[in-house]
Order: structure tokens, then C-alpha cells, then sequence
């Protein structure tokens, strides 16, 4: 099958289209032909080796962590899925490679595509969903009446997050230039801070949670908008021991994770709060209540551009750019 293949890491090393032996599902697996592949920053930090130390991919490798599409075949374990179902997936940790014509993914990691939207916009879904989804509901447990703070809400996350967020009931502020008030005003957006002109820790004070998804300087800056007992969750500041041990990082690595994240740490007990890294695992079942949320309208995908699947680079590119509004997927169907 035709893939887009990392021959080795490097800073913005090109992925080279060429042949990979066909995907053989086992006994729990679902063979899916993709019809459309999602990108998020994680794949151009596989790419560059920055997650070279926690997540030791051996190259050659297949990028891609979002993917909808067709269900061509079925393990002898499968009941929840049949050949011909339209279906989406963040497939998990050690088993991506969504730049690609077909791909085998577990099927507890599959759920069924939202029946209102197409592959290009369900491909867009399941690696932001997932990741808001265990932010605000299974790690912060927001309750109606709640303050949240949702970093860079133009971006995938973002534009999940203050849907989400709304749709439990928080009062949303985020972060944003002003050229792109209005689109997240549109998502749900109750507060919104130019980033450009505006500091927001001096703008908010007494928030429930807030949801990271930038630099280090803007983690810390966060810790001011909490009140005491808030929750500063992030997907890009430094991971922390609890994140080293769900990994299953060897000693060396927990004590370098320990150090690294000790500082802000540090500084949240001292505020009060809470922080915690989030590295969003993949799961079907969370999935299908994502979908249940689109099909009724509660949340709509947001997808910046489209590129065929011969431009993967070029979409790799765009994502690098920071520019994104939305999400950014490739066309395979």
C-alpha cells in the first residue's frame, strides 16, 4: 500500500512517499481503508524527534493520528464493527500511521462516524476530541456555573474545547487575536482576550480551570487566573511523574520528567492549585459519546483547509505555521 514514510528524525524532515507491506489485523483488530487523515503538532513533533525519549518510535515509521474511513475486514474477536461501516479512530500509542491507504487499528479504539458529517470532518475529530473530552470531563469534572479558561481557541483544541466547555454548563473565556473574535465568539466563546493587546492574567481572576495548550512563559502566567483549588491542566508544558509512570518510563527518565516539571509544580502548590500534564490516550467508547455530541448539533468539527494526499508535506507545513484555524486534514477518497 502507498504511505507517507519517516525515514529518520529531523527538524522539518520531509515524510517520502513510497510502499509499506499491507496491514494485517489480528484477532481484536478492524482493518480500515482511510478516506481522510487528521494532523495535529504531535506528528511534526514525532517528526523533528522530540518525543524521541517517551514515545521511541523506530523508524521507518507512518505518521498519523486521526483517520476515518471504511471497515474492509474484521478480526475473529470483533462484534462492534462490520465490513462496509463508516468509522473513525485515534488509534493508540505505538499503533499510528494514519498517512496512509489502509491502516489496522484496535477496535476498541474505533467508533462509528458521526452520520451528519463527512470523513474529511470526522477525521478532523478524534485526537483534539479525545484529549478535551479527558481534560474537562474526566480529569476537571466541570459543573455548570464553573470558570474555564481555554488557551489559543482558534486552534484544534481550542475550537473542541470552548464547545465542550459551553455545552457543560462553564462560562468560557479564551485567548485569541482579534481577527479571530468573532469565529470563537460564534463557538461559545463568553470572554475573549486579544492576546496581542491584552494580558490575560490581568484581565481574569477567579477561574475553576484552566486548559493549556502554549509556551511555558503562558503555563506559569496561568497559575494567576485560578483561584485556589483551580485545576491547571496542560497538553504542551512539562510532563509530570504521573505521566512518567502511565508510560512506563524507565528510572533515569521519571527522575528527568520529576525535574523538569518541578518548577511549575512547585509554583502551583504555592498558589494553591493543581497542575497536571494530560497525554490524551485513545478510546472508542469516550469516542462514541463525542459522536452522540455531533450528531445533535451540540458540537460542530471546524476544519481550516483540506489538501489532497499527495501534499501530506504541504499540509505538514501549514500545521508548522502555527496558523491553523481549526483543524488541518489530507484527502485520500
Amino acid at each position: 500500500m502507498k504511505a507517507f514514510i519517516l525515514d529518520r528524525y529531523g527538524k522539518k524532515q520531509q515524510l517520502r512517499l513510497g510502499d509499506m507491506p499491507e496491514p494485517v489485523p489480528g484477532p481484536d483488530d478492524v482493518l480500515v481503508e482511510v478516506a481522510a487523515a487528521g494532523l495535529n503538532p504531535i506528528d511534526s513533533k514525532i517528526r523533528d524527534g522530540a518525543f524521541k525519549l517517551v514515545l521511541p518510535y523506530k523508524t521507518p515509521l507512518v505518521l498519523g493520528h486521526d483517520l476515518a474511513g471504511t471497515v474492509i475486514s474484521v478480526g475473529a474477536n470483533v462484534r462492534r464493527f462490520k465490513v462496509g461501516d463508516a468509522v473513525y479512530a485515534r488509534p493508540r500509542d505505538g499503533r499510528i500511521g494514519a498517512f496512509a491507504e489502509r491502516i489496522v487499528v484496535n477496535e476498541s479504539d474505533l467508533a462509528l462516524k458521526p452520520g451528519n458529517i463527512s470523513m474529511a470532518e470526522a477525521a478532523s475529530i478524534p485526537l483534539i476530541g479525545l484529549t478535551v473530552w479527558q481534560a474537562l470531563v474526566e480529569r476537571a469534572q466541570i459543573k455548570p456555573g464553573q470558570k474555564v479558561l481555554i488557551h489559543a481557541g482558534s486552534g484544534g483544541v481550542g475550537t473542541f474545547a470552548i464547545q465542550l466547555a459551553k455545552h457543560l454548563g462553564a462560562t468560557v473565556a479564551t485567548t485569541a487575536s482579534a481577527a479571530n473574535a468573532v469565529m470563537v465568539k460564534e463557538l461559545g466563546a463568553d470572554v475573549v482576550i486579544d492576546y496581542r493587546s491584552q494580558n490575560f492574567e490581568e484581565e481574569l481572576s477567579g477561574y475553576d480551570l484552566v486548559l493549556h495548550t502554549l509556551d511555558a512563559t503562558t503555563l506559569e502566567k496561568s497559575l494567576k487566573v485560578l483561584k485556589p483549588g483551580g485545576k491547571l491542566i496542560s497538553i504542551s508544558g512539562a510532563p509530570d511523574p504521573a505521566f512518567a509512570r502511565s508510560q512506563g518510563l524507565n528510572v533515569v527518565l521519571r527522575l528527568v520528567l520529576r525535574l523538569l516539571s518541578a518548577g511549575i509544580r512547585r509554583k502551583a502548590k504555592h498558589a494553591g492549585v493543581e497542575y497536571s500534564f494530560l497525554f490524551m490516550h485513545a478510546d472508542g467508547g469516550q469516542l462514541e459519546r463525542i459522536t452522540r455530541l455531533i450528531e445533535d448539533g451540540t458540537i460542530r468539527p471546524v476544519v481550516d483547509r483540506a489538501f489532497p494526499f499527495a501534499q501530506v508535506n504541504d499540509a505538514l507545513a501549514y500545521i508548522d505555521t502555527g496558523r491553523a484555524k481549526g483543524k488541518v486534514v489530507v484527502t485520500l477518497k
